[in-house]
Order: structure tokens, then C-alpha cells, then sequence
């Protein structure tokens, strides 16, 4: 499986006489699937299957599924409540006669609302069925060529995504191989440190000084950090060859890279084994950012 991106868009279109319509579908990243679905007065009896085949189709992200519905030709028809326009008349004219005016015209009557009610032509139930069944296979329609989009823009993603994993083992095993990290190099420090502190103050206890130093060296020691950061680069690359909706996991081993670089620089104890360190942490804050986009 390739990997699919959260974000994309499609659109399809259809038409059943007397009836046209238009399916839109729009794709961001989030935590979790949520569909926000748009549909026109008439078409309500298709809403539960709509989202039926969107939760199908998708794993994640926000999606704004519109559908919208025109009736070409339609005629419009004009109803008059009789019994409010007799109720009406009839108040009216009594009002009149008792003041001693003209009575009611009938612009004047059925200008009070509620007297006229415009209504469009109802279709059957034959010719709305089969829009409404026209309008979910222009949503298969579109769900396919969103779909398509998306895996297009997940493949792309993955090359940024391997581009970054390589980027993080190679500074992982620069670090690895930091000449700071020598054995001799490390005894070198410690001890330009220590005779540093002897000439400073006779009051030191030399062999405390030098049991202190051990554990200072042993606290700073990053061989765990180094084998996890390669340990969770090999799980990301494994998610990227499986592919599918992995974004969670993803997302959580950028976590959990962010973590290591982080113990890294604290133990860090030389100028170029932090650069190394900062340069990590950026390179997978990179990583963790185009990690979102994956479903």
C-alpha cells in the first residue's frame, strides 16, 4: 500500500431531467475523521448513505463534502388559503362598515401574509429517486478522484519523509562516530578538568574528585540515545513501506525522535556533539511537520 495524504479535492457533476447537480469534495488534515456534509431540501433521504460511503473511503482528516441540487425548468405555482382570505374579508369588511370606510380591495387582502404561498413543482417520486441515486454515483465519482489525489500527494510525501530519515540516521551516525566520543578523548577532558580544579584549591579529595568525574562521564554517555534514535528511524521506514493510514504512528515516532535529539543535547558535552544535536532537531521537526499531512 502507498501512503495517502489528508488533503485534496474533487469535484463531479450529473444530471437526471428535470434535475442537475454538483458534488464537491474538500480534504484538510486533523486528528481524527470528520465529515461535514452538505445536502440540498429534497435530497435529505440520501445523507446516511453519503456518509456511509465517505467513512468507507476515508481514514482521517476533515472532509466538507457539498452537494448541490438545481431543477432546471421548474414552474412555480401560487396557493391561496381560502379560508384565511374568507376569515380576512370577512373581519375586514365588518371593520369598515363600523367606521364608516370604504371596504377592503382585494390587492389589499391578499397582500396580507400568509394569504399567497409560491410553491414549486413537486416531482414524483419515480424522477427524485433516481436523482437521488444519481447524485451518490457522482459521489463515488468524486470520492475515487479524491482518492486519487491523495495518494498522489501521499507519494510525494513519502519522498520528503524517506529524504528526512535519511537525513536523521546520517547526523545519528555522525554523532556515533563523533571523535569527541572516544574513550581517550573523554579520559583527555576529564582530566584537563581535573587537574584545573587541583591547581585551583588544595582542599579537593583527589580520589573523590576522580570517582565524581566517572560518574559525570558515565551520566554523559548517549549510546542509549543513539541506538534509539536508529531503533525508531527503522520503525518510520518500516510505516513508510507498509504504507496505508500509518499518520498516528508516524506521528508518534517523530515524537519520540524529538525526545532522543532532546536527551542528546542535555548530555551532549562538547561544542561539535551539540551542533550534531541541534542539527537533529531539526531535521526531524521537518519530519514531524509534513508527518501531519499523512492520513
Amino acid at each position: 500500500m502507498t501512503l495517502t495524504s489528508m488533503t485534496g479535492f474533487a469535484r463531479a457533476a450529473g444530471a437526471h431531467a428535470p434535475w442537475r447537480w454538483t458534488v464537491e469534495l474538500k480534504c484538510v488534515n486533523a486528528k481524527g475523521l470528520d465529515l461535514r456534509l452538505r445536502i440540498p431540501q429534497g435530497f435529505d433521504r440520501i445523507e446516511g448513505e453519503a456518509r456511509a460511503r465517505l467513512t468507507r473511503a476515508l481514514a482521517r482528516g476533515t472532509c466538507f463534502a457539498t452537494i448541490s441540487a438545481q431543477r432546471e425548468g421548474a414552474t412555480s405555482q401560487a396557493r391561496v388559503d381560502a379560508l384565511a382570505l374568507a376569515s380576512i374579508v370577512a373581519a375586514a369588511r365588518e371593520a369598515a362598515n363600523a367606521a364608516g370606510l370604504a371596504p377592503p380591495t382585494m390587492d389589499g387582502v391578499l397582500a396580507v401574509r400568509g394569504i399567497i404561498e409560491i410553491v414549486e413543482a413537486a416531482d414524483d417520486e419515480a424522477t427524485l429517486a433516481a436523482a437521488c441515486a444519481g447524485a451518490l454515483s457522482s459521489l463515488d465519482v468524486a470520492i475515487a478522484a479524491l482518492n486519487v489525489a491523495r495518494r498522489a500527494e501521499g507519494e510525494a510525501l513519502a519522498t520528503i519523509l524517506n529524504e528526512r530519515l535519511s537525513a536523521i540516521a546520517e547526523l545519528t551516525q555522525a554523532a556515533d562516530d563523533n571523535p569527541a566520543r572516544k574513550p581517550e578523548a573523554v579520559r583527555a577532558r576529564l582530566a584537563q578538568s581535573v587537574a584545573a580544579l587541583m591547581e585551583s584549591s588544595r582542599g579537593f579529595d583527589e580520589n573523590r574528585l576522580h570517582q565524581e568525574a566517572i560518574l559525570l562521564a558515565a551520566k554523559a554517555d548517549i549510546r542509549e540515545e543513539l541506538d534509539r534514535l536508529k531503533t525508531h528511524v527503522a520503525a518510520a521506514r518500516a510505516l513508510l513501506g507498509e504504507g496505508g493510514p500509518v499518520g498516528r504512528r508516524l506521528d508518534f515516532l517523530a515524537q519520540e525522535l524529538g525526545r532522543e535529539a532532546n536527551t542528546l543535547c542535555a548530555k551532549a558535552n562538547d561544542v561539535s556533539l551539540t551542533a550534531q544535536g541541534l542539527e537533529l532537531r531539526a531535521q526531524i521537526e521537518q519530519l514531524r511537520e509534513q508527518v501531519q499531512n499523512i492520513e
